[in-house]
């Protein structure tokens, strides 16, 4: 069980939290939609549930314990923007290398062509790379995996493709995930149950 508790953030100091007292949690089989207008916190609170930012108060814990601090962290965050998900100085077979243990069934199941390794990120097109984000976010030991508003850049064919692959891929292994979309037609799609902010 992935638990957000009593979570507070402020971006300064002394002004109104964004995120104000927020508890959730999501379990190994679900697919929990985050649905709220821009500017109430969603992308914060799932940098803070990743592990990638610290709350001003609350905890978020796995299976009741804190995330851990080194080492691969179960909770994996899919970005918005890919382009600036990936070093552009690396290949993207050099990136998959630095993820953990990536099984080529996923690549083929995103349909990731093998020459796309030996190019830089610049050189794909913005579905593409997310493949390639997603591929890295679904090491062997991910547990739960964040999904922020992965498919708003792309077009209907990919967005369809990406999604299934996703929902697919997270029943058999059991990941839970969490889904932050503006679209309450594909949260409805997508998601076993959704939370408002």
């Amino acid at each position: 069980m992935l638990e957000a508790k009593d979570i507070v953030f402020s971006y300064t100091k002394g002004q109104k939290p964004v995120l104000d007292h927020i508890s959730l949690s999501v379990g190994p089989e679900e697919r929990v939609g985050i649905l709220g207008p821009s500017g109430y916190g969603k992308t914060t609170l799932m940098k803070i549930l990743a592990g990638y930012q610290k709350p001003d108060s609350g905890r978020v814990l796995l299976d009741g314990r804190p995330l851990p601090k080194r080492g691969y962290c179960p909770v994996q965050m899919i970005w918005q923007h890919p382009e600036r998900a990936m070093n552009p100085r690396l290949t993207l077979g050099e990136s998959l290398k630095e993820a953990d243990n990536i099984d080529r069934q996923l690549e083929i199941g995103l349909g990731i062509e093998p020459d796309w390794k030996t190019r830089y990120p610049q050189e794909l097109s913005g579905g593409e790379l997310q493949r390639f984000c997603i591929a890295r976010a679904l090491g062997q030991r991910t547990r739960y995996l964040i999904a922020d508003e992965i498919s708003t850049m792309l077009d209907l064919i990919t967005q369809g493709q990406i999604w299934n692959f996703l929902m697919e891929e997270t029943a058999r292994r059991q990941i839970g995930m969490l889904v932050v979309s503006h679209s309450k037609d594909l949260l409805d799609y997508i998601c076993t149950r959704q939370i408002r902010l």
